[in-house]
């Protein structure tokens, strides 16, 4: 076994789960300040609004780079502990997460083949349960804030819906990272 597989992702993991948490926590305020600004607009209102929306662009843009880059040393040490798997190319395993429709099933496979590959317990431990959970939490989200964007606007029913599938996302996401990022029985981390 090389260095490589030695090598887990640990701290790229760890930083990808607080910017994770912190982008969650980041929409749930930027979305209410949103909907105050929606529902009363007032210069103060829209200052709040834009700053949150900043914070909240730059805390996903920075969880977003963590998770990708995570995710293909996750790949590269999956690879290298399950020389047969069959696992996608490094460029695709970033790259479908850009691709328009492909983006809503591609990602969830690549994570769950990654899983697979990375330690022979993984359905024993029900890490496919756990990313189906993640995935339907996170296109949840997606589809709850374009119904809410299309149908009701300022709704606060939609809003605590869509910010509660937002967080369930999150939250699930890091688990799916601590289980793969987690050293394998009888594998060296």
């Amino acid at each position: 076994m090389t260095d490589t597989a030695r090598r887990t992702p640990r701290t790229v993991a760890r930083c990808a789960q607080a910017a994770l948490a912190a982008a969650a926590v980041a929409d749930a305020f930027r979305a209410v300040a949103v909907r105050d600004d929606y529902l009363h607009p007032s210069a103060a209102a829209l200052h709040r609004s834009g700053t949150l929306s900043m914070v909240f662009v730059y805390t996903m843009t920075l969880a977003t780079v963590l998770f990708l880059v995570w995710l293909a040393r996750s790949r590269s040490n999956a690879q290298e502990l399950s020389p047969g798997a069959a696992l996608p190319s490094r460029g695709w395993t970033i790259g479908a997460w850009f691709v328009p429709v492909v983006n809503l099933f591609v990602p969830r496979r690549l994570v769950l083949d990654i899983g697979r590959a990375s330690s022979a317990s993984w359905e024993r431990q029900r890490g496919t349960t756990l990313v189906n959970l993640w995935w339907a939490a996170w296109v949840a989200h997606a589809v709850v804030l374009v119904v809410a964007g299309r149908v009701a606007p300022g709704s606060m029913a939609l809003l605590v819906l869509a910010e509660a599938l937002m967080l369930a996302a999150a939250a699930l996401l890091g688990l799916v990272i601590e289980r793969v990022t987690a050293a394998p029985p009888g594998r060296p981390s």
